[in-house]
């Protein structure tokens, strides 16, 4: 499991975790779900869900006089369609007709079903969308591609497989650096600055997040074409390291790329990588530290120092130092330190191939 804290630097960190799967969604009785609860299962503020009740008339088919608003399965299914639509950068007033048409088609299974609108871009490829959904649990994501504010509006929503959905279509899209550094880091940091202010409140989509982020990461990593014939790279992170996601990351690009990988993880001790080293014999050891008080600098040196083959043509390899942890505690002369994923991978595959 990783462990977080908030987003407080620059460079790779993420400020996520990986953690539970999103809980089995609370039943809706007969009488139906108040205004409050469905709001709360949808991840959107109360207020929300009033405007849009009274800007486009999405509101409980049944209501009786002098009682509260009580939402039905398939008054809270209208409201489900409404926050994946805009979720997608529909813009609400879209959203809203094709989620009452689509409402309105269900009752008659015989009736065509209409298409759901597309997103709305600007000028620059960004959404053009007003108030979102999310209200006072939303995470802002400015400056950033549609597919990043879907993925944090999904999250809050603990909408799992939408969540699922656009961490594939992004990776499918973009391929893994870009998909990283423009969708998953940004929304990842987002989550881990909202915990940090919110505490317990919000670690559950944290969690949901960071979890669907590791397993879009480990299936392009497990699942790739044939690597190489080449010596591996290995990937492990400091002794007092328990983040993983960036390593997933590089290890799913190196995929991409067929360069082989071994990846031992977080929190190895010195002397088991250290051995790894010497079994191996990685043509480049990548060490990631997140955290200042992860860094550990005799670590690499010992790394670097290590050499292996037969005598007369005995070598060693690359190291590489990744991540903000590093920026204060300087590795030794020699060891490469990138700023980026991108540039790490690059790194890598050049290590391999010289």
């Amino acid at each position: 499991m990783v462990t977080s804290s908030a987003d407080r630097g620059p460079g790779w960190r993420i400020g996520a975790r990986s953690g539970d799967p999103d809980p089995a969604p609370e039943p809706v009785d007969l009488v139906g779900l108040p205004t409050g609860r469905v709001a709360q299962r949808l991840g959107v503020s109360p207020t929300t869900v009033r405007s849009w009740e009274r800007r486009y008339g999405i509101g409980p088919a049944h209501r009786e006089t002098g009682h509260h608003r009580r939402w039905s399965p398939r008054d809270i299914a209208v409201l489900e369609t409404m926050c994946r639509l805009t979720a997608r950068g529909v813009p609400p007033g879209e959203a809203a007709r094709a989620a009452l048409a689509e409402r309105d088609v269900s009752v008659h299974e015989d009736s065509p079903r209409r298409a759901l609108p597309e997103p709305r871009t600007d000028s620059q490829g960004g959404e053009r969308l007003g108030h979102g959904p999310g209200g006072s649990h939303a995470s802002r994501v400015r400056a950033v591609r549609p597919e990043c504010r879907g993925l944090t509006r999904a999250a809050v929503r603990l909408d799992g497989p939408e969540v699922a959905r656009i961490l594939r279509e992004a990776v499918d899209a973009l391929g893994v650096v870009d998909a990283w550094t423009e969708v998953m880091m940004p929304a990842l940091r987002a989550a881990g600055r909202r915990w940090a202010a919110d505490g317990e409140q919000y670690v559950e989509v944290e969690h949901l997040l960071s979890w669907h982020v590791s397993s879009a990461l480990r299936g392009v990593a497990v699942g790739g074409p044939a690597a190489r014939q080449v010596r591996p790279v290995l990937l492990t992170a400091t002794p007092l390291e328990l983040h993983t996601l960036a390593i997933e990351a590089t290890a799913a690009a190196l995929t991409e790329r067929g360069v082989p990988f071994r990846i031992l993880g977080a929190a190895v001790p010195p002397r088991a990588l250290l051995d790894a080293v010497h079994r191996i014999g990685p043509s480049a050891v990548m060490i990631w530290s997140q955290d200042q008080h992860t860094a550990d600098r005799e670590l690499v040196r010992r790394v670097g120092d290590r050499v292996w083959g037969p005598r007369g043509a005995r070598g060693g390899a690359l190291v590489v130092a990744a991540g903000p942890g590093w920026a204060r505690d300087q590795p030794r002369a020699g060891a490469a330190r990138p700023r980026t994923l991108a540039d790490a991978v690059d790194l890598l595959e050049q290590a391999v191939t010289a």
